[in-house]
């Protein structure tokens, strides 16, 4: 099982009834229903990602839609069962596609069909590297209905594959290169060889985006600067047909040059790039959106404007509905928001895994990457925006974020705070979060140390206790809970750690906020850094690593009781094994060691010299597992295969006692990567496990990218979780509100009356509880209750003759 993919790198696309959403995701397309924002069905089978998915217009009953991949393949589903109806290989790289004939031409129309063709934007992988200007990118036609490409047809070469853009009409379409537009006008009765005209539009700024009017000859661009641009009549004299008339003689305000248009006008609200433009379906409105996180709506004829703020993330894409009540934006964030438009209202939003982020300077080898919680399956990672995000691996979407400290999203805004630490307890009722506020110009900077409680009703995190300085003003190297109790350990660079209790006072008509954390011993060990700690797996021992070697601390008495091993370099993390008399250390820089050391002995058991990217060890059992990066040299000595697939780490699974591994997995992205273990058999996931068991423990990767895979990691052979947990949306389709419900909203569910009687018809050993229980008017009468009543609190004996 994979997940944790991106769902903003292509447009999505409404189904014909606006109840679904497709979302190119990874290799396949997530189909999700916009009023649960709940994924309810995928098309699988393309072999790289897909980077455009279109759905075929007509009634709202008709499910088909064409997906292009990088795999060079193009598809046709019907995505309502979901089955793949047809494939046709172009065996290039396809970056963007768009099909104009199907918008000019309903599916129902009763029109003789003609031939489907497809503009392409595809790579030509054999342009070589060393020419000047070399020119990767391509536009191409394809015959979708022939399933051939119009071969030596190349429209236009660009030095890098561009985005395709389609106006709503089907007549034209366009790419935007560097400082300039490309536009072609649709032949009316198109063939493989008619070749469709072409204008270009110049600009002084380089463009990101362009959008066509659904009716008029107007074309909007977005550049670097903020600017948006507006050309009116663009193309009047290429395109026009014998039935217009071209006046070359008028003025053209704002066109340069021998540009093909009528004027040219500038609007300029934002203060950065603009990356999205749409207009509205009767072409009254421009939106448009950037690194601001704000939606701008523009009205075309006068220029007014309002606002869709504080989104909190810049917007990618802006994408309309065949419902004109419904719209969407995909943000940087990996979410995409459903509106409610025309007021812009978000009725729902589709929440993908927060996208990795980069940390200033020194910061970036104190983050810790990923805390999980291992009974949930779920997963908690942190976010640009200065919070902590839940993610279920099961279900693979988002649960809910918790906002550590306060950023308003601003573009461009450094960032001042890094959340460099979070933790959970073993049965994730307890959160802490470590944060470093940056000093300014050298001067200031603060390091804070927060403890949460999951709330029992809402089951979300609140804050319980703030602690500043927690450790003068070192920074704070390792977190750790207590397995048992209300206890938690925090250690230090400054060369101390502290003991930290839970004072729960809190009574059962008292809010949360009456308990709090406070220090309950300090301990430290000849001024060394301290740089890990762990409890075992009963709590009874403590260990810090102080630099280079452990230390073993009663954590109730804060006693030092031995300190074993000796490391070339610094260990930065600790980890016991399970409930065995084993602890694991992982030491990185020059000489990296993954160390296992016997707690009885107080020795070294076995160790490698491998460069450890994160540990994971199982609960009850005497496993353990490490992501490990592999060296450059081996890495280079692989298959042309594996390094296309940059395949750079290995996932080794350990008994605790023997160094030959169990189990090994080839990973990609493991730089940044994390392990654990989740407790199996999840409610939200149908097994598909050949001997008919689900696995007790699940072996999770994230990698770099914050995609994940589930392994299986005790079975014969050492494969991926393969589950089934999606249904067509035939078995999920959702009926309409008509009538009563479209005003008022639906009434509440009432449960069904059984029609059989609800008095329990097997005899049980303590009748009398169940024997009222039920509907009065589904009872028998009250003389044939009370007789079995009574019958059943008398002790029967067997009568002696």
């Amino acid at each position: 099982m994979r997940g944790g993919s991106s769902y903003v790198v292509s447009p999505p696309a409404f189904s014909n009834d606006g109840k679904y959403l497709l979302v190119c995701t990874a290799n396949i397309v997530s189909i999700f229903s916009t009023s649960t924002a709940l994924q309810v069905a995928s098309l699988e089978g393309h072999t790289g990602p897909v980077t455009s998915v279109i759905v075929v217009p007509g009634s709202k009953i008709l499910c088909y839609c064409w997906t292009a991949s990088l795999d060079g393949s193009i598809r046709y589903w019907d995505f309502s069962v979901p089955e793949l109806i047809k494939k046709l290989n172009v065996n290039m790289p396809i970056f963007s596609m768009v099909i104009p004939s199907i918008r000019g031409q309903p599916a129902e129309s009763n029109e003789k069909p003609t031939d489907v063709f497809a503009y392409m934007s595809v790579e030509d992988k054999k342009v070589q590297e060393n020419r000047p200007k070399a020119m990767h990118g391509q536009i191409r036609k394809c015959n979708l209905t022939a399933s051939n490409m119009i071969g030596g047809l190349i429209m236009k070469e660009t030095p890098q594959p561009e985005s395709i853009t389609v106006s709503p009409s089907g007549k034209f379409f366009g790419i935007r290169n560097n400082r300039k537009l490309h536009v072609w006008s649709v032949p009316t009765t198109d063939s493989g060889r008619v070749l469709a005209k072409k204008i270009t539009l110049h600009h002084t700024k380089t463009l990101n985006v362009l959008a066509f009017h659904p009716t008029e000859r107007i074309i909007a661009a977005g550049d670097v600067s903020g600017r948006i641009l507006v050309w009116r009549g663009f193309g009047c004299r290429t395109f026009s047909t014998g039935d217009e008339l071209a006046n070359k003689e008028e003025e053209r305000p704002g066109v340069r040059g021998n540009d093909d248009a009528d004027s040219c006008s500038t609007w300029h609200w934002h203060s950065a790039e603009v990356k999205v433009l749409s207009f509205s379906s009767d072409g009254a409105y421009l939106y448009s959106g950037g690194k601001e996180g704000v939606l701008v709506v523009w009205q075309l004829d006068t220029g007014k404007k309002k606002f869709l703020p504080r989104i909190g993330s810049p917007l990618l894409y802006f994408t309309d509905s065949p419902d004109p009540t419904l719209s969407s934006i995909s943000c940087a964030d990996n979410q995409i928001h459903i509106l409610k438009m025309p007021s812009m209202d978000v009725l729902k939003s589709i929440s993908g895994i927060k996208l990795p982020y980069s940390f200033p300077g020194r910061y970036e080898a104190l983050r810790s990457g990923f805390a999980f919680d291992y009974a949930s399956g779920l997963v908690a990672l942190r976010t640009e925006s200065y919070g902590i995000q839940f993610y279920s691996l099961f279900d693979d979407h988002g649960i809910y974020e918790v906002q550590v400290c306060e950023r308003n999203h601003q573009p461009g805004d450094e960032i001042t705070v890094v959340v460099n630490l979070v933790a959970l307890s073993q049965d994730g009722s307890m959160m802490s979060t470590a944060e470093v506020r940056l000093p300014e110009e050298g001067i200031g900077g603060l390091v804070c140390l927060k403890f949460w409680a999951l709330g029992s009703e809402n089951k979300k995190f609140t804050l319980s206790t703030v602690i500043y300085e927690p450790h003068r003003d070192a920074g704070i190297s390792a977190v750790a809970f207590h397995p048992i109790r209300h206890m938690a350990v925090s250690s230090s660079y400054g060369g101390d750690f502290k003991i930290w209790v839970c004072n729960d006072i809190q009574q059962k008509d008292q809010m949360s906020q009456n308990s709090g954390w406070a220090c309950l011993a300090v301990g430290a060990y000849k001024k060394k850094p301290m740089t890990a700690a762990a409890f075992s797996s009963d709590g009874s021992v403590l260990a810090v690593a102080a630099e280079t070697v452990i230390t073993l601390w009663d954590p109730d008495k804060n006693v030092l009781v031995a300190v074993i091993g000796e490391t070339s370099t610094p260990i930065v993390t600790l980890s016991f094994a399970g409930k065995s008399e084993y602890l694991l250390s992982v030491s990185r820089g020059s000489k990296p060691q993954l160390s296992v050391w016997n707690m009885s002995k107080l020795s070294l058991s076995w160790s490698y010299r491998l460069h450890i990217e994160a540990v994971a060890c199982a609960v009850d059992l005497l496993s353990f597992a490490v992501l490990a990066l592999l060296p450059e040299s081996s890495i280079c000595m692989e298959s042309n295969e594996s390094m296309s697939q940059g395949r750079d780490g290995v996932i080794l699974l350990f008994n605790v006692m023997d160094p030959v591994p169990v189990s090994t997995w080839s990973v990609r992205k493991a730089k940044g990567g994390g392990l654990a273990f989740l407790q199996g058999n999840p409610s939200s996931l149908e097994q598909d496990v050949s001997d008919g068991n689900a696995p007790k423990e699940f072996l999770v990767y994230i990698n770099g990218d914050h995609e994940y895979v589930l392994y299986d990691p005790y079975g014969n052979e050492a494969n991926e979780l393969n589950t089934t947990r999606r249904q067509g949306l035939v078995e999920l389709e959702e009926s309409g509100q008509f009538g009563y419900a479209s005003i008022y909203g639906e009434l509440p569910e009432l449960k069904k009356r059984n029609k059989t009687s609800l008095v329990p018809s097997v005899l049980s050993e303590r009748p009398w509880e169940t024997i009222f229980s039920g509907s009065s008017h589904s009872l028998p009468p009250l003389t044939k209750l009370c007789s079995a009543f009574l019958e059943s609190l008398m002790e029967k004996r067997t009568a002696v003759e």
